[in-house]
């Protein structure tokens, strides 16, 4: 991927977060991007692994989540703050994405107490495949409480195939896995340590760090080595996650799968 593409897809992503309340259509972001809008769409869509579209309607959410919790605005103001005309269609679109209300979004101080994996009945065959790897970062500093989910596509929204909240580096597990093919996302906390804090460029603030592998098939009665999941950085080209993320002091131990049906 060259520095000048990835360079234009972040022009059209500081284009997006600008105004999330504007009526941005592709022709605009193509014309931030400095880039046709045949050419547009396919470039941002190979360097971030979503589509301007869902991009953008991903950051909406994401500061609708932010609103949520920082101000005393009502859910029809934010719906309004980040483009949507109807607050029903927010609201609905909110909760798919999340995994909740807007209004128990709130009240929960964007926590989630319990995740529910998807466990849809239209299934054709059992949950029965295992995604094991192993994490690890060369962010300097002390990796704390890690999420990972298994989810159709590069956003972390709705109800994962599985999930884990894993503490610091090292193997995981996830296990029940439904047949089809996944993307096994990731995102925790580095804390800078006294050592870290030491060396040039380290702020002593909470690094948010991400990781991605995928798709990745898994088929029944399947054991799936995913390798090794680096964490890096978030970077602006990373898609937001909107799935509200559990609380890890639910989580009984390290590495634990917990799975509620709905």
């Amino acid at each position: 991927m060259t520095d000048r593409i990835e360079k234009a897809v972040e022009r059209a992503i500081v284009a997006m977060r600008a105004d999330l309340g504007a009526e941005l259509t592709v022709d605009d972001l193509a014309r931030a991007a400095m880039f046709s809008k045949f050419h547009f769409t396919r470039i941002f869509q190979r360097v971030t692994g979503v589509t301007p579209r869902r991009f953008l309607s991903a950051l909406r959410l994401q500061q609708a989540k932010l609103l949520l919790t920082s101000t005393s605005f009502n859910v029809a103001d934010i719906s309004v703050r980040v483009g949507y005309s109807s607050v029903g269609t927010f609201s609905s679109r909110f909760t798919r994405s999340v995994g909740m209300s807007p209004t128990v979004y709130r009240r929960l101080g964007g926590v989630n107490r319990e995740v529910a994996v998807d466990d849809s009945d239209d299934r054709v065959a059992p949950a029965n495949g295992v995604v094991t790897g192993v994490v690890t970062t060369d962010v300097p500093g002390r990796l704390g409480d890690v999420y990972l989910g298994l989810f159709p596509g590069r956003i972390p929204e709705g109800r994962p195939a599985a999930w884990c909240v894993h503490r610091g580096p090292g193997p995981f597990l996830l296990s029940k896995v439904p047949p089809g093919d996944w993307y096994l996302l990731a995102q925790g906390i580095v804390h800078d340590d006294r050592a870290a804090a030491n060396r040039e460029g380290a702020t002593g603030e909470p690094r948010t760090v991400v990781g991605c592998r995928g798709p990745i098939e898994v088929r029944q009665h399947t054991v799936l080595n995913a390798m090794d999941l680096k964490l890096r950085p978030r970077r602006v080209l990373d898609p937001p996650v909107l799935m509200a993320l559990p609380d890890a002091r639910t989580v009984a131990r390290p590495g634990s799968v917990r799975r509620t049906a709905a």
